[in-house]
């Protein structure tokens, strides 16, 4: 396989793979700017991390019967051309697959959507331009976002959207707009993110991030439209 830029693993996790111990790759290289983005360092791809793929397999062997499932995350995933050997050599080791992804590249989606089990999918803001512009830092992509989610939604495949809730860039009502959207579409697991603020973001307090959480109309709503929500902090 040719070469994978990974910037770390987490060789035991109990959640990000919902209901299933995962050894989790993340992955270089993200398009994005989110200004509450915790990993900022994988976005550029080509840091000497001193990670060997080789020998990240050869420790998946070891663990057979103690993990589930191996996660690919970010960064974003989808960014790599290498993606797709490297899902097919883990699961020819017997591992079920994750992907977090926020839908960046369709075209990359659709060869690796039939090799996963489940997929955690990023939702930044409300499906309009300068909304999303704002919450990728600048980028225009939420043709692809739509795209991909509508992918998804087509595959089968199982999967989750979640929102983490910036209160920089998100108010309550916005979280409505989103949870509207894809109530619509037809997805069935919704997730809130509590905000943690960024080492930059000296500001912004823990009211400010649990202000979302603190409303019952919306609270309420969103448990009576998705069969699966829930809040996590």
């Amino acid at each position: 396989m040719n070469t994978i830029n990974v910037g770390g693993v987490e060789q035991f996790s109990l959640v990000d793979f919902p209901g299933k111990v995962a050894a989790s790759v993340f992955m270089q290289g993200c398009p994005w700017r989110c200004p509450f983005c915790h990993n900022a360092d994988l976005q550029t791809v080509g840091k000497d991390t001193h990670f060997i793929w080789g020998k990240f397999v050869e420790f998946l062997k070891t663990r057979k019967g103690l993990l589930d499932a191996v996660v690919f995350s970010g960064g974003e995933p989808l960014l790599q051309d290498t993606l797709p050997a490297a899902i097919k050599e883990v699961k020819e080791l017997g591992f079920i697959i994750g992907l977090h992804t926020g839908g960046y590249r369709p075209s990359m989606f659709k060869q690796v959507l039939p090799l996963v089990d489940w997929v955690g999918f990023d939702i930044k803001a409300p499906f309009e331009v300068e909304r999303y512009r704002q919450a990728i830092g600048g980028a225009d992509h939420l043709a692809h976002v739509l795209e991909s989610l509508d992918m998804l939604l087509a595959s089968g495949v199982d999967f989750e959207c979640r929102t983490t809730c910036d209160p920089r860039i998100l108010e309550v009502k916005d979280i409505l707009t989103i949870g509207e959207s894809l109530h619509k579409k037809g997805v069935k697991n919704y997730y809130l993110q509590k905000y943690r603020p960024i080492p930059s973001d000296t500001t912004t307090t823990d009211a400010d991030c649990e202000k979302f959480f603190d409303s019952p109309d919306l609270i309420k709503w969103l448990r009576e439209n998705f069969a699966n929500f829930d809040i996590r902090k």
